[in-house]
């Protein structure tokens, strides 16, 4: 249900194209009122920074493998988002995740060996451009503000990325996570609740384990309340399946349809 991106991009990501004034000169990004890359994704990559936001909104799980990576889930079942329709608008005021509205910049790394990271951009986007409209990239060959701020916004994405491994080999160190599942009943169908499975979440039992100094620690560096934080949000997946049922998504909603025709 949730397993962590394999391809070699990024998720929603199509290209990569370091952004330069050289190509790029007198280029554009568009300001959207939708985000049609996030639109059918059930599961957004979440850094720690925003768990207290995203657990309001969102199930915080953690996907299936051996290198597990914090999600938010819009959705519990593939091509499912309550959030967000096909065209990428908003339904409903919620927080977006950082991921979402990076998207199509991001910092890569063009040469393996080093570690100078450069602005990049997805070419395939129709956000960014030779277009009349937008904000410039570029001005005299130096960037823009607008470029300074997408620029800032990727460099803390990237803190906050590893604040977040450092977070979860935390989690791994301590053999704190399970397989997860979630039963979810229908009054309409008592007896074939609907399972979800292929994530993981924190073991509560062996999280009580703990010393008492590794959770003092815990608590004052903060992925303590990172925990909790994760642990609250799970009750949100009956929300979410309550959501699509509604919106006439998922498998529940296929359950009731012959009942209510």
């Amino acid at each position: 249900m949730a397993s962590a991106p394999q391809a070699t991009l990024p998720l929603f990501y199509n290209d990569l194209m370091p952004l330069n004034s050289r190509d790029h000169g007198t280029w554009r990004s568009r300001t959207v009122d939708r985000a049609k890359w996030v639109g059918e994704q059930h599961a957004i990559p979440l850094t720690v920074d925003e768990f207290n936001q995203a657990q309001r909104y969102f199930p915080i799980v953690f996907s299936a493998g051996d290198n597990p990576v914090p999600l938010a889930l819009m959705g519990l079942n593939e091509n499912v988002n309550v959030y967000f329709d096909g065209d990428g608008q908003l339904i409903e005021d919620v927080y977006v995740p950082a991921y979402v509205r990076r998207y199509p910049f991001l910092l890569a790394r063009l040469e393996p060996n080093s570690d100078t990271m450069s602005l990049c951009f997805d070419p395939s986007t129709d956000v960014v451009g030779q277009f009349e409209d937008g904000q410039a990239l570029f001005e005299n060959d130096q960037p823009t503000e607008h470029t300074k701020n997408l620029l800032q916004f990727c460099e803390n994405f990237e803190e906050a990325g590893a604040r977040t491994q450092a977070f979860m080999a935390e989690l791994l160190k301590h053999d704190l996570l399970m397989d997860g599942e979630v039963g979810i009943q229908r009054t309409e169908t008592p007896d074939q609740p609907f399972i979800y499975r292929g994530f993981k979440i924190v073991n509560q039992d062996k999280l009580k384990e703990l010393r008492g100094d590794q959770l003092r620690k815990w608590v004052e560096n903060g992925l303590l309340p990172l925990i909790y934080a994760h642990l609250a949000s799970v009750d949100m997946m009956r929300i979410i399946f309550a959501k699509q049922s509604a919106q006439g998504k998922g498998p529940g909603a296929l359950a009731v349809a012959p009942q209510a025709a």
